[in-house]
């Protein structure tokens, strides 16, 4: 059993596809016998997440600013909820508290949160599996563009190659818990 923390959406103006995504997600996670890391929300794809995990049997721990706490956004069904003073310390604790990150599709703050993680693994502050699940080429341009920097030299091949990239759920699953196992 590991601790998988999911960085996703949690807009409420949603297709719902990208809602069952995430619902989907938690479900295989906690079918999988894992522990559901999240922001600690309960809405758009991050309350999809826990409802997921949650109609599994799947246990969850949420971490969550006290801004975000105080806007009345937080998943207080949460077998652990953890209420940090900021995001960069919730981030801090997403990192220390996970065993390995998937990345669903999302906006600005799933982005800030993949590049937190992928730079810290740059320097070796930690060795955590991290997984891009893009279905239907979600993340595309993003890895079109990242591939430019690595033409350009401002990032090194090496960098790329730490981020799984993933089509399905179960094959996200699939690579975390091959990496965890390696």
């Amino acid at each position: 059993m590991a601790a998988i923390c999911v960085f996703c959406a949690s807009s409420t103006t949603l297709e719902q596809r990208w809602l069952d995504l995430a619902e989907e997600t938690g479900r295989a996670l906690a079918g999988r016998g894992h522990i559901l890391v999240s922001g600690g929300g309960c809405v758009g794809m991050m309350g999809a997440v826990v409802d997921g995990a949650r109609s599994a049997g799947g246990r969850t721990l949420g971490i969550i600013p006290q801004r975000l706490m105080d806007l009345e956004v937080a998943d207080l069904a949460s077998d652990e909820l953890v209420v940090t003073a900021d995001m960069s310390s919730r981030k801090n604790l997403m990192v220390e508290r996970s065993d390995a990150f998937i990345t669903l599709p999302g906006g600005l703050g799933t982005l800030d949160e993949l590049f937190e993680v992928w730079t810290t693994a740059t320097l070796a502050v930690h060795r955590k599996p991290m997984v891009l699940l893009d279905p239907d080429g979600f993340y595309d341009g993003l890895w079109t563009w990242l591939g430019g920097l690595v033409d350009n030299k401002f990032v090194r091949p090496a960098a790329l190659e730490m981020i799984l990239i993933a089509r399905t759920v179960p094959e996200a699953v699939d690579q975390i818990e091959a990496a965890l196992a390696a």
